[in-house]
């Protein structure tokens, strides 16, 4: 019984995963299943798959029991009585089951439904932390670690050998040759750290459904790198004019009325990756989000710089993605292109609309870096 559950379960697992990737673009497209993100897991709808049954039939020909009826006369179990009024309604409805889904699975289904490769990381880029491991149990060590479960247990033991345990009064009183203490050593492990540092533009050109554009993306974003790394940071930077880090909630809801110096953002960004995450020691990844808007020919000249010279020697991939806006002339990608679009470690993208999505994240996540 046991091993058909199992079964029937990693059946049931299986049919998940292939509705779920049946279904990815249209999960990657839509934001609503973000509320339901839990720590660790995420719920998604899938359609409905209704087990095969007989049912009950009206009978139309005649025979034993049929005929015209009189008026008032109680009908059976599966007949129908034709008559006026309201009806109820025609067609089946739309059925859902929702599924938890760990943040884990749902990366490798977008990895391999879009084909990504396996993140290339720095050859470098390894610290080492150290990892305590309980080994055993010791006669000796510091009252912190006292196991106290072995220490009763041998108490117990002492007391039923020496004849002083009473089952009618089961008072167990250790002594200090009772004390059991967790042993224990430091293991080094290697670990992988990274960062994505976000970068939006929220002047008044910036809407709330280029905003929404934005967190849909960031969320798969992080699952994807989350997956390719034990230890994720992010860092929010907003801008207009002038650039400030924040948090996560105020990022996706702060709109300014004011103009956009996007070296501003570039100025915070570089300052945050000298100040906190040395390319030694971490795998960082800037990724920033406009409608293209920028004050003026020669505010654009100084992030080209900015990025030559401070950002991308120190990132393993800077992104950048333009989301389209009525208000947005759309020039900053075509300069990006023009000045760095050759250069290795940098993703462009233009997302026009949320069907845009999908192929946005390939452009970004596509280069394995």
């Amino acid at each position: 019984m046991t091993l058909k559950i199992h079964q029937d379960h990693s059946r049931f697992k299986q049919i998940v995963r292939g509705k779920i990737k049946a279904n990815l673009r249209k999960y990657v497209q839509k934001g609503e299943m973000l509320g339901k993100k839990g720590k660790d897991a995420i719920s998604i709808p899938i359609p409905f798959i209704d087990i095969p049954r007989f049912k009950y039939g009206h009978k139309e020909q005649g025979g034993v029991g049929q005929g015209d009826g009189d008026v008032g006369q109680q009908l059976g179990p599966g007949a129908v009585e034709p008559g006026d009024g309201h009806q109820a309604g025609q067609g089946e409805g739309d059925h859902a089951l929702e599924v938890d889904v760990t943040l884990e699975e749902l990366a490798q289904i977008l990895g391999e439904e879009l084909q990504l490769p396996r993140i290339e990381r720095r050859q470098n880029e390894r610290i080492v932390t150290q990892k305590v491991k309980y080994t055993g149990v010791n006669t000796t060590g510091p009252e912190s670690l006292r196991h106290f479960k072995r220490t009763f247990k041998q108490a117990l033991k002492r007391q039923i050998a020496t004849g002083t345990y009473d089952p009618k009064m089961p008072v167990i009183i250790p002594t200090r040759e009772d004390r059991r203490y967790r042993s224990y050593k430091l293991q080094e492990l290697p670990e992988t750290n990274a960062v994505i540092i976000y970068m939006m533009d929220v002047s008044g050109s910036m809407g709330d459904e280029q905003k929404e554009i934005v967190r849909i993306e960031s969320f798969w974003l992080d699952t994807w790198l989350k997956h390719q790394y034990k230890g994720l940071e992010s860092r929010y930077i907003i801008h207009d004019a002038v650039a400030r880090e924040v948090d996560r909630d105020t990022f996706f809801h702060t709109r300014e009325s004011g103009g956009t110096m996007i070296s501003s953002a570039y100025k915070l960004c570089r300052d945050i990756i000298q100040a906190d995450y040395p390319k030694s020691a971490w795998n960082i990844y800037p990724f920033h989000f406009s409608d293209g808007d920028n004050w003026s020919a020669d505010d654009t000249r100084q992030c080209i710089e900015m990025l030559r010279n401070d950002i991308l020697p120190q990132v393993n991939q800077f992104a950048y993605g333009q989301v389209e806006s009525p208000y947005g002339s759309g020039q900053f990608i075509k300069d990006l292109r023009e000045a760095v679009g050759d250069t290795t470690n940098v993703a462009l993208s233009e997302i026009s609309d949320k069907d845009a999505i999908y192929a946005s994240i390939k452009d970004f996540l596509g280069k394995g870096r």
